[in-house]
């Protein structure tokens, strides 16, 4: 079991040589203990990911796209945004704290993990997949749900992100402006789910780092209509309704547990 485990530690060593060694010199780094190196790893390409997505995602819908998807009357000041920087930038340092974590366990056998897709079989890898993300969109509805409706969390943690209310106040850059606890809570369910079932440790890592791709695209306003997507339609109606679409990635969990509100029957209702 020993020398399967080193193949996680490999795996992560080499993620710590990349994006380390390609930013900072090595006597910086290669002293530290290994789970430190991970954090700050995780730290850097956390920042890099939150920056250049919401960077590019903002230059095409307000600048190149100025307009086309959203009104003029609806972009977000440069002021909102700042304002929604500086809460994840405050936040990022204790979100990276929880991949760390679960890289952790991994390396020392405490989930079901597995290194390499051929341990199980392509079938099996999808299976698992599969039942890895139904866990997680059912753990992080019923975290989202319960930061609303048990008052102190809401008025101590999740009251930070709403204070981005309407539509001209949230934007990608808000996907991450969370208190740090609140976005560490919603993001425990990846972290669960990995002693539930099998799951394949890079695809959990990556997993993990396109939640803030996510998050970015679910705050810009635009109703890309994908069924069943919980798209940036439905989470705008959840920001000014506060009692509605607290799902992730789709609408099922929504739709079972009665919270579903659609954006286009919405914009019926308003004509």
């Amino acid at each position: 079991m020993d020398d399967y485990l080193k193949q996680f530690v490999e795996e992560t060593s080499f993620y710590n040589r990349l994006v380390l060694g390609t930013f900072l010199p090595e006597s910086w780094w290669g002293p530290l203990p290994h789970m430190l190196q991970g954090w700050l790893r995780n730290y850097i390409g956390g920042v890099l990911l939150y920056f250049i997505s919401g960077f590019l995602w903002c230059f095409y819908i307000y600048h190149l796209k100025r307009n086309v998807y959203i009104p003029k009357d609806a972009i977000p000041s440069n002021k909102a945004m700042l304002l929604q920087i500086s809460v994840a930038m405050k936040a990022m340092p204790w979100y990276c704290a929880l991949p760390s974590l679960s890289e952790y366990m991994i390396e020392n056998g405490w989930t079901k993990c597995f290194a390499r897709i051929s341990d199980v079989g392509w079938l099996s890898y999808a299976i698992y997949a599969a039942i890895y993300l139904v866990i997680v969109e059912f753990g992080i509805y019923w975290m989202h749900r319960e930061l609303h409706d048990i008052k102190p969390l809401y008025k101590y943690l999740h009251a930070t992100h709403h204070i981005y209310n309407k539509q001209n106040t949230l934007s990608p850059f808000a996907g991450l402006a969370f208190h740090p606890l609140d976005g560490i809570l919603q993001a425990v369910p990846h972290v669960v789910a990995l002693f539930l079932v099998p799951m394949h440790f890079t695809t959990h890592i990556a997993l993990i780092f396109l939640e803030a791709l996510w998050t970015a695209n679910i705050h810009d306003c635009i109703h890309g209509k994908v069924f069943p997507i919980m798209g940036a339609g439905y989470h705008t109606i959840h920001h000014t309704t506060y009692r509605h679409n607290y799902g992730h990635y789709t609408i099922w969990m929504d739709w079972m547990f009665g919270t579903l509100r659609d954006p286009i029957e919405e914009d019926a209702k308003k004509m």
